[in-house]
């Protein structure tokens, strides 16, 4: 079984699994990358006006051969000014006539939220974009932008992992509450970036009992909390691996827990 999609708080479907072009990726040609990931089974591509990555995305796009209805494409307003203008300079890259999901990359970039909020749902309205949402929003951020808004974003999208679970905690039950479905970049950090911290063993220990890798375990844990992931990689293999996430047998109540009391220990230091 592939990831599947969630049904957003505006009705459209979501591909609970993206292929991100930021990080590594980011100014850079990703052509092969972004094509690599669609014929190995993603049609949720992620990218952003910052990461200068929208022109590729599109060749990749083509390239495909597939109909627009098949792919789910989300890019992100990154840099001050006109929205308005950032979305049709975004798809004259893509070479589309509309995206999927539109993102605030930055809470900062919207100098009030009132106005800016509106351009985006009028972007939504006028059929630039089908949905609209936020990304790295705190919960303060997504209250004050609430006070005003019509339409609720129906996205944010955050660094999101074991060591952070405790800090995000009240951001993703007012989500829940919302209806707000909260997406992870950044969730294998807790292992790759922070080795030897006690996470590993726990997520190890699943990993054996499961027979899955602890880059598998740790997208487990993720969807657990119903969290949809992005994330990246060149590998073909790595790629399959993040994709077999969904036919693994599920972690149990104690697993999940223990991630989470052991992210709450916080990375070693």
């Amino acid at each position: 079984m592939p990831f599947g999609t969630v049904t957003l708080n505006d009705g459209n479907e979501f591909p609970v699994i993206a292929f991100g072009t930021g990080s590594t990726m980011k100014f850079k040609d990703v052509t092969d990358y972004v094509g690599q990931a669609i014929e190995n089974g993603f049609s949720h591509i992620d990218t952003a006006e910052y990461y200068r990555t929208e022109t590729y995305v599109g060749l990749a796009i083509k390239e495909s051969g597939l109909p627009r209805s098949s792919l789910y494409i989300t890019t992100k307003y990154s840099f001050d000014g006109s929205p308005r203008q950032a979305i049709k300079q975004s798809l004259n890259k893509l070479g589309l006539s509309y995206v999927d999901m539109y993102l605030v990359h930055f809470p900062a970039l919207f100098s009030d939220f009132e106005s800016g909020w509106q351009e985006f749902e009028k972007m939504k309205k006028d059929g630039l974009t089908r949905s609209i949402g936020v990304s790295n929003f705190t919960l303060e951020d997504l209250q004050k932008l609430m006070k005003t808004a019509v339409t609720k974003p129906a996205v944010n999208q955050i660094r999101f992992h074991p060591y952070n679970y405790a800090s995000h905690k009240a951001l993703l039950d007012y989500c829940a509450k919302q209806s707000i479905t909260v997406e992870a970049y950044g969730s294998l950090n807790s292992i790759t970036q922070n080795p030897g911290g006690p996470v590993d063993a726990v997520v190890n220990a699943a990993a054996k009992r499961i027979g899955a890798s602890p880059n598998q375990v740790i997208f487990s844990w993720v969807r657990s909390k119903g969290v949809a992931i992005v994330t990246t990689s060149r590998s073909k293999e790595r790629l399959q691996e993040y994709l077999a996430v969904e036919d693994l047998p599920p972690l149990t109540a104690e697993e999940i827990a223990a991630i989470d009391d052991a992210g709450a220990k916080g990375p070693p230091s």
